[in-house]
């Protein structure tokens, strides 16, 4: 280290002398030496852990002699509490917006009640007949790649969580803890390959092919056919205010175990719009229009659910839901009283599941999304409900097939860390 006296220089008489390191640094619009730029995060780092439980329970005052709530699957088991998922979740997500290659993963294995409708047909499918059941929900490869357009593709290979639909699986990210119409009785996950192609910061267009719903290769597809994915995603209309989301999912989707060869050749096709509008940093508005469509039976489904939101505190949110849903021939709306139902139902083989029939769903939800700060806890959620369902077409698919209406209340518990 160089002394001061070292930096001494000699000077002519008169004159001043040079001023020294220190003098020149602390002078007026003199500025420090930057400091180093920090160590880049090595990739293993950036790999993330978690663990998340959902238990409720759904109050039925009237107490339906099939003990279900017909129209709902996650939270079909009337005044019964149910632990709905136990989820954990390793995952290295990409940077969508890299000017580079990069590599992420997605593996999370869940437990729990809501399992009886997300296995893949093949895997852990039949391990037990108990409520409480296993499946590995996710286990894909994901890449972001600086290709074709200046904001790249995203891929993802292997098993995930279809992308139609407003509602979602994780429990976390949905306003109630009851589901809609069009949730329920929609495509859950997909086994293929899926493309997001950013071709500018307002246009994101999607590809994807795929084994069909809840399916995968092998022992585990009820056809013999692939299955695909196209839409189109819109971001910042309305001066950053508007999103819109279409997408339509289509293939064959019956099992040849019960309606033979033919099932490969009629198809299915699933489409949905979602429109979300954020009138103020409170207030948000959820448009979401759905059609399902099968060939092999002539079967039409169609709805419209709205939603709002509103934040009364930072940790207290109200929110709401309408929906009507009209299934023109009982092929979609169903319900499952075995554990197995829906699995076996999947695969063509006989269950004891069973429909209203021809019928136009309405529900109307109303409750509240309560989450605290907590130090060390990643999420804690409490997200209590009242819920009116009635049919607009006379009919009585609710407690037991008795009555034209159901009212409900529901309250839930998530925790994360």
């Amino acid at each position: 280290m160089t002394c001061a006296v070292a930096q001494a220089q000699s000077v002519a008489p008169g004159a001043s002398p040079a001023p020294t390191a220190a003098a020149s640094v602390n002078a007026v619009g003199a500025t420090a030496a930057p400091a180093a730029p920090a160590a880049p995060k090595s990739w293993a780092s950036t790999i993330t852990f978690g663990a998340q439980v959902d238990a409720g329970i759904t109050g039925n005052f009237d107490r339906p002699s099939d003990g279900l709530n017909y129209g709902r699957l996650f939270d079909d088991k009337a005044n019964t509490v149910l632990l709905n998922q136990l989820q954990l979740t390793a995952t290295r997500p990409i940077d969508s917006s890299s000017s580079g290659y990069d590599i992420g993963f997605t593996l999370q294995g869940t437990y729990g009640s809501d399992v009886r409708y997300t296995h893949f047909l093949g895997e852990f499918d039949n391990v037990t007949s108990d409520r409480n059941q296993f499946t590995l929900l996710q286990a894909n490869l994901l890449l972001h790649a600086p290709w074709l357009v200046k904001g790249g593709i995203d891929f993802k290979l292997g098993q995930f969580v279809t992308p139609i639909g407003y509602e979602t699986i994780d429990p976390s990210t949905n306003p109630f803890y009851s589901h809609s119409y069009m949730f329920n009785f929609g495509p859950f996950q997909h086994t293929g390959l899926e493309a997001v192609v950013h071709v500018s910061p307002m246009l994101d267009i999607y590809g994807e092919v795929d084994t069909g719903e809840s399916t995968t290769f092998g022992g585990g597809d009820n056809n013999a056919e692939p299955a695909g994915l196209v839409g189109f995603g819109l971001n910042g209309l309305a001066g950053g205010k508007l999103t819109v989301l279409a997408l339509s999912h289509f293939g064959p989707e019956n099992a040849t175990n019960a309606i033979g060869n033919d099932a490969n050749s009629e198809m299915r096709y699933e489409s949905d719009l979602i429109n979300t509008y954020k009138a103020t940093d409170k207030l948000t508005f959820v448009l979401e229009l759905n059609w399902l469509h099968d060939d092999l039976v002539g079967a039409e489904a169609y709805g419209a659910a709205g939603y709002a939101s509103y934040a009364l505190t930072p940790t207290l949110t109200a929110n709401f839901r309408g929906e009507v849903y009209r299934d023109n021939s009982g092929f979609f709306v169903a319900a499952y009283p075995g554990n197995l139902d829906n699995v076996r139902a999947l695969n063509g083989l006989s269950n004891s599941s069973f429909s209203a029939g021809r019928q136009t769903y309405s529900e109307w939800t109303w409750g509240v999304s309560y989450k605290p700060v907590i130090p060390h806890v990643a999420l804690l959620a409490f997200r209590p409900e009242i819920r009116w369902d009635k049919s607009f077409s006379g009919g009585h698919p609710y407690n037991g097939l008795a009555d034209n209406g159901s009212f409900t209340l529901a309250a839930d518990v998530i925790l994360g860390f």
